[in-house]
């Protein structure tokens, strides 16, 4: 709304440690390895998610592994 000077949830550049410039080497190997690292953990994260998903709704899990074998079986290469 425009008429509000406030938000409850700031934006995430004003988090602490959100400022993409703060504290990042002049290495450039390091930062890339660092940004790996992160990546890494992040899609372990997201797997390990994936996978409570799947434990906590079977039934949706099954219909969604139905549906991609339909679409791998109709995919032409």
């Amino acid at each position: 709304m425009p008429d509000r000077d406030y938000r409850e949830d700031p934006s995430p550049r004003a988090w602490p440690g959100a400022d993409p410039a703060a504290g990042r080497p002049d290495d450039p190997d390091v930062s890339s390895a660092e940004r790996r690292r992160r990546r890494a953990r992040f899609l372990r994260d997201l797997a390990e998610a994936r996978e409570l998903r799947d434990r906590v709704q079977p039934r949706r899990a099954k219909t969604a592994r139905l549906r991609h074998a339909m679409r791998m079986r109709t995919f032409r290469w």
